[in-house]
C-alpha cells in the first residue's frame, strides 16, 4: 500500500542489496532471472526450431540425391561466374560443402537467421506471454539480451549443421579431395578446410545484419511473420539496389554489398580488402539495429 508503481522488469534496486528490487522477495536477483539454459531449452522445444535445424541437415542430402541424376551438360553453359562450383561439387567432400554453402548463402540462410531472431520477441507478444515474463519480474534489458544470445546461438548452430552435414555426406560419397575452383590454385584438404571455416566465419558475421534487423522488427511489431518477412524483404531490396550501377558509391554502404566477399577466401592469394570492409560494415549495422532494439524495448508499453 502506498507504493509507487513501476514498469514491470524495471524496479529500482534496494539500498545495500546489490541487484535486489524494492519490495522484492528476499534473495531476488535480477541477474538470475531467465537463465540462458532455460531459454535455450524452451526454444529447442518449439516446432519452428526443430523444422529449421532439421532442414539444415536435410538440404545436403537432397543436393546429394539430386546429383545422382545425370542431366548432361546442357545447362552448364549459362552457369555464369560460379559455374565451376556446380561442375566441381562432385569432385570431393570439400567442394560439395562449398557448393552447399553457395546455394544457401544468398537466401536460405537469410531466412533461417531472420526466423530465429525475428520470431523470438514478437512471438511472445502475439501469444500474450511477454507481459507475464516481465512481471516475474525479469528486467527488460536482460530479457532482450538472453533472447538475442539464444537466437544467435541457434543461427550459428544452423550454419554449422548445414556445413557439417554437407562435409560428412560429401566426403563419404566423393572422398577427401583437394579444394578446387577457377579463382584459386588447387588447395590441399587441410588448407581447403581452413578456407571453408573462414568462409563460414565471414558468413556468420555478414548474417549479423539480418539478425539485427529481424530482432529490431521483432521488438517493434507484435507479428512474428511481419518481423521475419520484413527482414528478408529488406535484405532482398538491398541486394536489388546493389545491382544498380547508377547508384555509384552509394552501393558501398548497402549491407549486402560485401555479402559475397567470402569468395576472396578461395582466391590465391587470399583477397582480404573486401572481407575487412564487409565485416566492418556488418558489425556496424548489427550494432546499430541491436542498439535501437534495446532502446525501443526499454521504453515501450508492453500490453501483449
Amino acid at each position: 500500500m502506498g507504493e509507487t508503481s513501476t514498469s514491470a522488469g524495471t524496479r529500482p534496486a534496494a539500498a545495500g542489496t546489490p541487484g535486489a528490487s524494492v519490495g522484492a522477495a528476499a534473495g531476488y536477483r535480477p541477474s538470475a532471472t531467465l537463465p540462458f539454459r532455460a531459454e535455450f531449452r524452451r526454444q529447442a522445444s518449439r516446432r519452428r526450431t526443430q523444422l529449421a535445424l532439421g532442414f539444415m541437415v536435410l538440404l545436403p542430402l537432397i543436393i546429394l540425391i539430386a546429383f545422382q541424376f545425370d542431366t548432361g551438360d546442357d545447362d552448364r553453359r549459362s552457369g555464369g561466374e560460379f559455374s565451376s562450383l556446380v561442375e566441381l561439387a562432385t569432385s570431393g567432400g570439400l567442394n560439395f560443402t562449398l557448393f552447399s554453402i553457395f546455394v544457401s548463402a544468398s537466401f536460405l540462410l537469410v531466412v533461417v537467421v531472420a526466423l530465429f531472431c525475428g520470431d523470438t520477441v514478437a512471438s511472445e507478444a502475439s501469444w500474450g506471454s511477454l507481459r507475464y515474463l516481465l512481471a516475474v519480474p525479469i528486467p527488460r534489458a536482460r530479457l532482450l539480451a538472453v533472447k538475442l544470445v539464444v537466437a544467435l546461438a541457434y543461427s550459428a548452430l544452423a550454419l554449422l549443421l548445414l556445413a557439417g552435414t554437407a562435409l560428412l555426406v560429401g566426403t563419404l560419397r566423393y572422398g577427401w579431395s583437394p579444394l578446387r575452383s577457377t579463382v584459386a590454385a588447387q588447395l590441399d584438404p587441410t588448407e581447403g578446410l581452413l578456407r571453408l571455416l573462414g568462409v563460414l566465419g565471414y558468413l556468420a558475421v555478414v548474417l549479423l545484419v539480418v539478425a539485427g534487423l529481424a530482432f529490431l522488427l521483432s521488438v517493434i511489431t507484435d507479428a512474428a511473420l511481419g518481423a521475419v518477412g520484413g527482414a528478408v524483404l529488406l535484405w532482398i531490396l538491398s541486394s536489388i539496389l546493389d545491382q544498380i550501377t547508377a547508384l555509384g558509391v552509394v552501393r558501398n554502404f548497402l549491407p549486402t554489398h560485401y555479402s559475397n566477399a567470402w569468395l576472396g577466401l578461395l582466391s590465391t592469394p587470399v583477397q582480404t580488402d573486401d572481407l575487412v570492409r564487409g565485416a566492418f560494415s556488418a558489425i556496424c549495422y548489427a550494432t546499430l539495429f541491436w542498439g535501437l532494439a534495446f532502446w525501443r524495448f526499454t521504453r515501450k508499453d508492453v500490453t501483449s
